[in-house]
């Protein structure tokens, strides 16, 4: 499919879904128009050309900053993903990745269907040389133990895999010890496997294989095994997994947040002691609350491609959007997919 010419992308840029998201079109183009004014990054929207300009047309944004691709489709959020990349061939996921794929932008970023979107990646990206399988990674809050250290952790794989061999396993260890390096600024990222034990030999062959692999691996800082309970504590910077366990752990730690905000509004309107409490706890409850905040952290690569996916929460509101080309643009800018390769190569 030939894609018709984008004006700015010359100058390079990061390619958005404009139509992915349960939020899309408005608050995608609205988090794109917010990053125009606060960043130089430039931007395609990609999607339908006429609401895309009547959303531009109700905020304030930087035309510089800013291109419109026309795409005739849209990939719903609950379409089956197979089905809808096989028959909407000019869906804006589609087209936004060929774009990237093109070289006429450096990275992409969609609140969609993730399904869909993993699957035109597939379609369209490259996978870095050496790598088995992709792996999608989250990003999620957790307690810290040393100062300094990120609040945020890394888990990978959280879908993109049901099981994988311990080779798999090593190169998701590497592909995100490389992403925590390049974006979260970590100069050694403590890297751990998720078993059901801390002793090397628990755990399947392939997990017991992955550690082995990975204790005499040069230039990893690898931790050894963690277990279910140290998820949310700060021994590892890096948790590697297989894709099932990964997402089971990540819906457990989603749900496991949500009733514990349940739980603690309605105590608050059975006691007046509770309501005290919750006075006095107000500050760390606030704390607490912005480390929760998914919109901070804008969204979390699918590694292992050479060019940059950045996927959105589905519930995306404008603020997680711009943050999301943010960090898009700074895994583009500090070399995501060359760490990748480089400590592919160190460790083979």
């Amino acid at each position: 499919m030939e894609l018709p010419p984008v004006a700015s992308c010359a100058m390079r840029a990061i390619a958005v879904d404009a139509m992915g998201g349960d939020l899309a079109p408005d608050e995608v183009v609205k988090g794109v128009a917010a990053a125009s004014l606060q960043t130089n990054i430039q931007c395609v929207l990609v999607g339908d050309e006429r609401r895309i300009q009547e959303a531009l047309e109700r905020t304030e944004y930087n035309p510089e900053n800013i291109d419109i691709l026309a795409a005739g489709e849209v990939i719903g959020m609950a379409e089956e993903p197979k089905e809808a990349v096989r028959h909407k061939r000019d869906a804006s996921i589609l087209v936004a990745a060929q774009l990237v794929a093109d070289g006429r932008a450096d990275a992409l970023v969609s609140a969609g269907n993730t399904g869909a979107a993993v699957l035109a990646c597939a379609r369209h990206f490259k996978v870095i040389p050496g790598i088995r399988k992709t792996a999608l990674a989250s990003v999620y809050p957790r307690q810290t133990e040393y100062p300094g250290q990120d609040h945020l952790a890394l888990l990978l794989d959280v879908g993109a895999t049901i099981r994988c061999d311990a080779l798999e396993l090593v190169q998701f260890a590497v592909m995100g010890s490389a992403y925590a390096k390049r974006v979260s600024k970590v100069a050694s990222p403590r890297v751990a496997l998720l078993n059901m034990g801390t002793e090397p030999s628990k755990g399947s062959p392939e997990l017991i294989e992955a550690h082995r692999t990975l204790a005499a691996m040069p230039g990893l800082n690898f931790i050894g095994n963690i277990e279910g309970n140290d998820l949310v504590r700060g021994k590892a910077d890096v948790i590697v997994c297989e894709g099932l366990v990964g997402n089971v752990a990540l819906k457990l730690l989603e749900g496991l947040a949500e009733v514990m905000v349940d739980m603690a509004g309605a105590a608050v309107e059975e006691s007046w002691r509770w309501r005290l409490g919750m006075r006095m706890l107000a500050g760390g409850v606030e704390r607490l609350r912005e480390l929760a905040d998914y919109t901070t952290y804008g969204g979390a690569p699918i590694l292992g491609f050479e060019n940059i996916f950045i996927k959105a929460h589905g519930r995306s509101p404008a603020r997680a959007i711009a943050n999301a080309v943010k960090v898009a643009a700074k895994a583009v800018r500090d070399g995501v997919a060359e760490e990748i390769a480089t400590g592919l190569a160190g460790g083979r």
